[in-house]
């Protein structure tokens, strides 16, 4: 009998509808990144609809600032990650695909959620009581103690600090030095609070090194089984 002529090949898909499917696989493979970055917009826009007295007023109760950290600290060291001070949200969207993306697929949600867990609280702890100890040596004024401090930028500098350990070799080096350059300038320069507390978040970011150990890139999603007959298997990456 005569071999079967191959099928022909079947039409690609239009390019839209590729594009739109690389783009829901991608934010599949980082559901805890989007699902911040969604309630960041919802929150965004929200803030949006108030005026400028109320805004201020309302962030700043949800600040991690001195004064609401000895109120009632565990509030609003979780509510202050979920408010952007300014309201611009297509910034930290560009950022958060950059960065919290690619590193939540390299180490998967929960070490992912632990890396800027622990950079957004210690961070935050870290650069409040330093403030705290200015205020109470005369060196900042008073009124420090209500400073509004709201957003992320804390969890995203230990992200982009324990990405370090993901960049490839001879890289990883330049990459290092180029986060400690871009955290590092504005502590020398302004000195303020939030400088120390972004370099502090990059320190914990590169402490964070024991949940990076073992960690592949994930293997491509696919929809279509593997064939129980085939010859051989591909080896899986590491979970």
């Amino acid at each position: 009998m005569p071999p079967s002529s191959p099928a022909p090949p079947t039409n690609p898909l239009p390019l839209p509808t590729r594009t739109l499917r690389a783009v829901l696989l991608w934010i599949r493979s980082a559901p805890g990144t989007y699902i911040w970055l969604a309630i960041l917009f919802v929150t965004t826009v929200v803030v949006h609809q108030m005026s400028p007295d109320f805004e201020e007023d309302f962030l700043r109760q949800h600040s991690t600032n001195i004064h609401e950290l000895v109120r009632d600290p565990v509030r609003v060291l979780i509510s202050s990650a979920f408010w952007i001070d300014g309201g611009k949200w297509f910034p930290y969207a560009f950022l958060f695909t950059v960065f919290h993306a690619p590193a939540e697929r390299w180490l998967g949600t929960l070490r992912w959620f632990a890396v800027a867990a622990l950079a957004h609280v210690l961070a935050t702890l870290v650069s409040e009581g330093v403030l705290a100890w200015a205020v109470r040596h005369g060196q900042a004024p008073v009124s420090a103690v209500n400073t509004l401090d709201v957003g992320v930028s804390y969890a995203l500098a230990g992200v982009v600090a324990v990405l370090t350990y993901h960049a490839p070799q001879p890289w990883r080096y330049a990459y290092l030095f180029a986060v400690l350059v871009v955290y590092g300038i504005p502590l020398l320069t302004d000195r303020t609070f939030t400088d120390l507390g972004h370099i502090t978040a990059v320190l914990i970011g590169l402490a964070c090194y024991p949940l990076t150990r073992g960690r592949t890139e994930p293997p491509p999603r696919s929809n279509v089984p593997p064939h129980r007959n085939s010859a051989s298997h591909g080896q899986a990456g590491a979970t």
